[in-house]
């Protein structure tokens, strides 16, 4: 069965975004750590520009990759991956579809009935590759209901000192994991965690 996926980037201090909601440090390490071209694909593409392990490291993860869980507020902000996200097909935890929405052609889709569904839609969708999870509330929302996998964490070389927390609001802590594997890059350590269940 394939595996739920908790994928983001933060500060070493715990944070993905600052105090005014800007990401640009944290995901500084996509654009200006290296010169090996990565490619993301799907509706709105970027190129990435990172270093040879790093490289590695999202080719072998993006690779696994079949579709993606996420929160209404990130979709919002990346406005729609253009209506494709590069992980596969999209599913947007969210209590209303938004105006606009579903759009032809797109595959990006609302689901408005919970976690449990959002898991079960994106596993089919999947095909047997893994499912991604993006969002930190979405993350702690699927780690709080024990449906996470694996938390695979981009630590940014640096300290922001405030704003939105990937673990903020956790339930039944601790929660232990097993050892990681450990990559490390140019201004990022790349980390792998299995997510041991209760």
């Amino acid at each position: 069965m394939s595996k739920i996926v908790a994928l983001m980037s933060m500060s070493l201090d715990g944070f993905v975004a600052d105090a005014n909601d800007g990401v640009g440090e944290v995901f500084d390490w996509y654009m200006h750590s290296g010169d090996v071209e990565f490619s993301t694909g799907g509706g709105d593409p970027m190129t990435f520009r990172v270093s040879p392990a790093s490289a590695a490291h999202l080719r072998a993860l993006w690779s696994e990759l079949g579709a993606v869980i996420t929160g209404r507020r990130t979709f919002e902000v990346a406005d729609g991956w253009g209506g494709n996200h590069a992980w596969g097909p999209a599913f947007v935890l969210t209590h209303a579809i938004p105006d606009g929405w579903p759009r032809p052609g797109s595959t990006v889709h609302f689901v408005t009935d919970g976690l449990e569904s959002a898991v079960k839609q994106a596993r089919a969708a999947a095909g047997g590759k893994n499912v991604a999870v993006h969002g930190a509330d979405t993350i702690q929302q699927l780690l709080n209901a024990g449906l996470l996998d694996e938390l695979c964490i981009d630590v940014a070389a640096l300290l922001i000192g405030s704003g939105v927390r990937l673990f903020d609001r956790l339930a039944g802590t601790p929660c232990v994991l097993g050892n990681p594997t450990v990559t490390q890059g140019v201004g990022v350590t790349h980390l792998r965690y299995p997510v041991r269940k209760r």
